[in-house]
């Protein structure tokens, strides 16, 4: 079998071709690909925070497993808010998270990818960890994105705990830089834990224990309970139909995978055969549209958030009626027997909090301002939170299938839904759909700003500002995508906008 796997550095890539190597299929590849960004991908993602898989077999439907963060404080009496801060950072604009062991929710990566590997996956549990531990126990370069997101962050979010700041500062204070060695204490003592005594070691064993412990003495709301009542959930994904492909997506509690959803449907009013100004201008609509809608109806939802979603899903197929109406890492694999997936991790901006003795960043999960606008009191502990996250997997009729997601925040549905027009519509090849300039409609300021990358002639608009990069960001996400079908085989793409490589493995 052959095995394509497209990540945010090569060695998470190399490490998804090795377990097609070993014989494994796409699912084995993606998720070994996977652990080793989280170990190594610092500032930007961590073994502490959620993901949620997307998978679509050869035969049969598509699923996704749901290893969102969840809502801490069972049988706990204290606040949500105690043992968190509020800092005040610019990362291309100011933003704004709650630091602490207070903003820690209850983890669910392991709990996922356990779940993925042992309903879809071939090789063994601990195989799929050994590329991960190398690299913990050698240490590794920090990327460029790692970097990039510490130079902006790693006082207000690496600085206020001792071990992070150590792990992540030189000496003299200063963070440290692309290429720069790190090696993280413990880390790979608790990957070997959880490879020889499964994903159980994180909810009821000694690693899970070690993070209550730290959470709970900081005040915060993260108990054993929480951990113990964890498991991921499997669940229907949305699946729309785009051109001639189906595309299957995250639904609740993401409200990135039902906006994905929601953009393709409206863009498919394009009646252009290339970007031109009349399709810029109804790109421009169209997020702006769904975003406005997002932020009125979806953020802060809660418990009420599947019926919204629901009614903005209905609401989709009247275009008219609509138009008028942020820390992840991403990997995508495909091989060619037909198995497509497709992961998604983020554990916020990071909390900067580190349990002792186990290597593991925990999740700022309660504290991501921007994405829980209306707060969380009154949550109820279990509940899943809402999430930006995204993995799309998508199957044509001539058995081409295709896996695609991105790390952005607020800026992946955009990110991936303009991969997907340049592709699908507009027939680009994936490489140059992959690589070729964007824009987000951003609605934080005093009115709507079209944030674009060089070389889009993005048109004078009445009544939005303009912001222009210099050059291609990460801030525009970083689209991971692999692709294989009978005709032309297999194809990946890693977004240079977070150095994104690719591996191929037989």
């Amino acid at each position: 079998m052959r095995v394509a796997v497209a990540a945010s550095s090569q060695i998470a890539a190399d490490a998804g071709a090795h377990m097609a190597g070993l014989g494994g299929n796409a699912v084995d590849a993606v998720l070994a690909t996977a652990m080793v960004s989280l170990c190594t991908d610092p500032g930007i993602v961590s073994p502490g925070g959620g993901s949620f898989i997307a998978i679509w077999p050869p035969r049969g439907d598509p699923v996704v497993i749901d290893g969102c963060v969840a809502m801490p404080g069972i049988g706990s009496e204290r606040e949500l808010g105690d043992a968190m801060w509020e800092e005040v950072f610019d990362y291309h604009g100011e933003t704004r998270s709650c630091v602490g062991f207070g903003s820690v929710a209850t983890p669910g990566d392991f709990a996922s990818l356990a779940a993925a590997s042992e309903q879809f996956g071939r090789l063994p549990w601990h195989e799929l960890l050994q590329p991960a531990i190398y690299w913990a126990d050698k240490g590794f370069p920090l990327l460029g994105g790692s970097a990039e997101y510490l130079g902006f962050a790693h006082e207000a979010i690496y600085g206020w705990h001792e071990e992070s700041r150590r792990i992540l500062h030189h000496p003299d204070g200063r963070p440290l830089a692309k290429g720069d060695f790190v090696h993280v204490p413990h880390l790979a003592d608790s990957l070997r834990l959880i490879a020889n005594e499964g994903a159980s070691a994180m909810y009821d064993g000694e690693i899970g224990g070690r993070i209550a412990d730290a959470v709970q003495e900081a005040g915060g709301l993260l108990g054993e309970a929480d951990l113990a009542a964890y498991n991921a959930e499997f669940r229907e994904p949305i699946v729309v139909e785009f051109g001639n492909w189906r595309v299957a997506t995250n639904p609740a509690p993401s409200v990135g995978g039902p906006c994905l959803a929601a953009m393709l449907r409206l863009l498919e009013g394009c009646n252009s055969e290339s970007p031109d100004e009349t399709s810029l201008q109804l790109l421009v609509h169209v997020q702006d549209a769904v975003l406005n809608y997002r932020a009125d109806h979806l953020d802060g939802a809660h418990d009420r958030l599947p019926e919204e979603i629901e009614r903005m899903l209905l609401l989709y197929r009247d275009q008219e009626a609509l138009l008028s109406s942020p820390s992840t890492i991403h990997v995508s694999g495909v091989d060619s027997e037909g198995w497509a997936c497709s992961i998604t991790s983020s554990d916020g901006y990071g909390s900067g909090a580190m349990a002792p003795r186990t290597g593991i960043w925990l999740n700022i999960s309660l504290g991501e301002v921007d994405l829980h606008t209306r707060g969380l009191t009154g949550l109820k502990a279990g509940s899943r939170l809402a999430s930006n996250m995204a993995p799309t997997v998508a199957r044509r009729a001539d058995g081409a299938i295709l896996a695609i997601g991105s790390p952005g925040a607020s800026r992946i549905t955009t990110a991936l839904s303009q991969v997907l027009l340049n592709h699908v519509y507009y027939g680009m090849s994936l490489e140059t759909a992959v690589t070729y300039p964007r824009l987000h409609v951003e609605l934080s300021y005093e009115r709507p700003a079209i944030a674009y990358e060089p070389d889009l002639a993005v048109p004078e608009m009445k009544g939005y500002a303009r912001r222009p990069f210099p050059r291609r960001s990460m801030y525009l996400g970083g689209v991971q995508a692999a692709r294989w079908s009978p005709a032309s085989g297999l194809a990946a793409v890693g977004d240079d906008r977070r150095a994104g490589c690719v591996a191929y493995g037989m």
